[in-house]
């Protein structure tokens, strides 16, 4: 018989006070065993909470951010942020305040307080298998691999090069300031009343409306040397002093690109598609295209 056994039944032949004092520390070692466990689970939720607080402590979190902080901050994505605080190109994260299928963007406040627009490029996004057409031929980027995170950064740099390019040019654009793999930064469209550049689509729009869209395609075209591509009344916004801007240039593509004018030709009709049914006179799509790109 085992020793265990032989102890257990030893004990039968002991008085019954043995048997009480026994039960009672049965007791106390399960309320023991309870108060162990329910420590354990403390500690390891106090821990959890402690380390999620710290590894977001860079994002001033409102109500609604919650549910897209599991989509946007990934590990890489918050090192990213954390690198830019670091370095000073931001302070900090706050409300995001836009979103699309492939990105999402939040306020940030700059080194010297002012407002920024971060705008995080979602590495989760299936979104992005589609673009290959806009990337593909660029002579800027020759080499692009096809993974996912890498696709994504170089979609990333693609539109802070194109951003830059139509700034130089005096296209009124966001001005970009930094980018790191699926995080750009750059200027923040709106005023210190805390008003916000808007989407044609959501506005009354005029004919001035309209020529004013025409040239700052024209200027893009000739002087930046880009074609938008992915142009609508959706990124094509007024700041609140009134003036129309072109927002969204991840798609830009450099005029070289051997689908360039297919590309010019969609935006056009997408443009006058849109005015035309605001009941603005529009000028024809053969016409305008030659009057963007200057040909005779």
């Amino acid at each position: 018989m085992p020793i265990e056994e032989e102890e257990v039944a030893g004990e039968h032949d002991d008085d019954n006070n043995n048997d009480d004092n026994n039960n009672d520390n049965d007791d106390n070692n399960d309320d023991n065993d309870d108060n162990n466990n329910d420590n354990r689970q403390m500690d390891k939720a106090d821990r959890r909470y402690k380390r999620h607080e710290r590894e977001n402590r860079f994002l001033k979190k409102s109500s609604e951010d919650y549910q897209v902080i599991e989509e946007v901050f990934d590990k890489p994505t918050m090192m990213v942020i954390q690198k830019m605080i670091n370095h000073g190109t931001i302070k900090s994260l706050q409300s995001h305040f836009a979103a699309g299928k492939e990105s999402k963007v939040f306020i940030a406040e700059g080194p010297d307080g002012s407002p920024l627009a971060v705008k995080i490029y979602l590495t989760v996004s299936a979104e992005f298998k589609k673009r290959m057409q806009y990337i593909a031929g660029d002579p800027r980027f020759t080499e692009i691999k096809k993974d996912t995170r890498s696709f994504i950064a170089a979609w990333a740099r693609k539109e802070f090069k194109n951003l830059k390019a139509a700034h130089n040019a005096g296209i009124r654009v966001p001005a970009p300031f930094a980018v790191e793999k699926n995080v750009l930064v750059m200027e923040f469209i709106g005023d210190d009343q805390g008003r916000l550049a808007e989407q044609l689509e959501n506005l009354e729009v005029t004919a001035d409306d309209y020529r004013e869209t025409v040239n700052q395609l024209t200027m893009l075209y000739q002087k930046a040397n880009l074609v938008h591509a992915d142009l609508s009344e959706y990124n094509v916004f007024k700041n609140p002093r009134g003036e129309i801007m072109l927002l969204d240039f991840g798609s830009a593509v450099d005029i070289r690109h051997p689908h360039s004018k297919q590309f010019l030709v969609r935006d056009v009709e997408n443009i006058n598609r849109f005015f035309t049914k605001r009941g603005i006179d529009v000028i024809d799509t053969d016409l305008l295209i030659k009057k963007i790109t200057g040909s005779k």
